[in-house]
């Protein structure tokens, strides 16, 4: 994609990888839109970019979706770029009882989210003559983490979603890029500084340098092992992994 002369709207931009993003882009002098539901964390990160600007939107809502997008459209009709960033990564077991409350939030606003706010701007973005549909997965989507089932599987999900979507556009002037980022030192699950985790900054600079492609997939240098693992050997992989995770777990 262009990584300049955009007007973006990115969820979950008030924190982490959603405002690096924010942040980057508008930093190239594109229009940037943040959308979030925590509006003091939207106002503060306006106010440190001036020119940015926000809409107050909950993607595990359907009203909240739909009313958004009729903002966005009314209010910037050059509107060429999405990024589907918002997310929430809480812990399960999946060999116990699931919070049910809980797993049908995560499925709303993981899944059903960036399923229903790209339907709702579908349209437009195909009016434009140049138009960006981004995806934020997981390299979770390629190798589960056994104690974020559910979080995995919804990144599965997207990223299979995403495919379909890019193949049924392909045709369009709107293209379709999936991020998958690696474990990145947000306050997703909990700032700590983990060695283990990729900086911000770096996962930032790397990414911008990725979409600045038009490959389907932007994939940090880091996991790219993890990336191509899919298949019929992949659970040796995960079985490592997981076990390396539960010997040192991540902090919560």
């Amino acid at each position: 994609m262009k990584l300049t002369q955009n007007t973006i709207f990115i969820t979950g931009g008030a924190s982490g990888i959603g405002r690096g993003l924010a942040e980057a882009f508008h930093q190239r002098g594109n229009k940037v839109i943040i959308g979030g539901r925590r509006k003091a964390l939207l106002d503060e990160v306006v106010a440190a970019n001036p020119g940015m600007e926000s809409i107050e939107l909950d993607v595990a809502d359907f009203a909240s979706i739909d009313a958004a997008a009729k903002t966005l459209i009314a209010r910037y009709p050059s509107l060429n770029v999405l990024i589907n960033n918002a997310g929430i990564m809480p812990f399960d077991d999946a060999g116990s009882v699931l919070d049910d409350a809980l797993t049908r939030t995560l499925i709303d606003t993981n899944l059903l989210g960036p399923i229903r706010l790209t339907s709702a701007l579908i349209e437009h973005l195909k009016g434009q003559p140049e138009a960006t549909i981004i995806h934020n997965t997981s390299v979770l989507a390629f190798v589960p983490l056994a104690v974020t089932a559910v979080y995995s599987a919804t990144k599965a999900a997207l990223h299979s979603y995403a495919m379909s979507q890019r193949f049924m556009l392909r045709d369009t002037q709107v293209k379709v890029q999936e991020i998958a980022p690696p474990w990145v030192d947000t306050d997703l699950i909990k700032k700590s500084g983990d060695p283990r985790a990729m900086p911000l900054d770096a996962f930032i600079a790397e990414t911008m340098q990725g979409l600045a492609n038009d490959g389907e997939e932007v994939v940090v240098e880091a996991i790219h092992g993890f990336r191509a693992n899919p298949g019929p050997g992949e659970y040796g992989v995960f079985n490592g992994f997981n076990a390396e995770m539960m010997v040192n777990p991540i902090p919560v």
